[in-house]
């Protein structure tokens, strides 16, 4: 059940995360693989920073998006080059 929590947060942060950095659409396969490799980089984050979203959906959301964020920003300037 927990597997279902972590895709369905990640596809949310994914799309979340989509919305604030406009652009080309990568689908949702990649929403979720954003979101979820996000909440990766967010948790990092959000650790070394010494703050707590807590356990919550909404400060999941919001570690996850966050980290999505900063994913997709690097994903975008590697595409550049």
């Amino acid at each position: 059940m927990e597997f279902f929590w972590m895709i369905l947060i990640g596809l949310i942060a994914g799309s979340l995360a989509r919305q604030f950095m406009k652009g080309k659409d990568f689908g949702a396969t990649v929403d979720i693989i954003a979101g979820m490799v996000g909440s990766l980089i967010g948790g990092l984050i959000f650790e070394k920073a010494g703050l707590f979203a807590g356990s919550s959906l909404i400060g999941s959301l919001l570690v996850a998006t966050t980290g999505a964020i900063i994913f997709l920003y690097g994903v975008r300037l590697i595409k550049r080059v």
